[in-house]
C-alpha cells in the first residue's frame, strides 16, 4: 500500500475516532442530565405525595374528629404552601393541580367540621394532585 493511502486510512480512522467519542460523550453528558432531572421529579413527588397524606389527616381531624389540635388549619396552609411549591419542580400540570388545591382550601378550610361538601372538595382536590403525580412518574424515563 502506498503511503498517501495509508495516510487517508489514518486521517480517516483519527477523525472518525474523534466524531465517535464526541458523541459518545454527549450522549453520556444528556443521560446524566435525564437522570438527574428524573431524580429531582421523583424526590419532589414523593414529599408532596407524603404532604397530601398529612393533609388529607389533617382535613378528616378537623371534620369527622373535630379536633382542633390535629386539625388545625394553620398546619393545614403550611402543607397547601409546601405542596403548591414542590408541585411546581415536577410538572406544569402537577402545579395547577397543587394550585387549584390551594384555591379549594382556601374556600372550605373553615367550613371543615360542618359541611361535608367542603371535607369532600379538599379531599378531591388533593385526589386530583395525587393522580397527576402518579401520572408523571410512571412517563418518567
Amino acid at each position: 500500500m502506498e503511503l498517501g493511502r495509508k495516510l487517508k486510512v489514518y486521517y480517516f480512522t483519527a477523525v472518525f475516532s474523534v466524531a465517535f467519542s464526541l458523541v459518545g460523550f454527549s450522549y453520556n453528558a444528556w443521560r446524566l442530565e435525564v437522570t438527574e432531572d428524573n431524580s429531582n421529579i421523583r424526590m419532589a413527588a414523593f414529599e408532596v405525595l407524603n404532604n397530601l397524606s398529612e393533609l388529607e389527616q389533617l382535613v378528616f381531624a378537623a371534620h369527622y374528629d373535630q379536633d382542633q389540635v390535629a386539625g388545625n388549619p394553620r398546619k393545614g396552609w403550611v402543607k397547601v404552601g409546601l405542596i403548591q411549591d414542590l408541585s411546581s419542580l415536577i410538572s406544569p400540570e402537577v402545579g395547577n393541580k397543587a394550585e387549584q388545591l390551594r384555591k379549594t382550601w382556601g374556600g372550605s378550610w373553615n367550613a371543615l367540621g360542618r359541611d361535608d361538601d367542603a371535607a369532600n372538595a379538599v379531599v378531591g382536590e388533593i385526589d386530583a394532585v395525587r393522580a397527576e403525580i402518579k401520572m408523571v412518574i410512571k412517563d418518567l424515563k
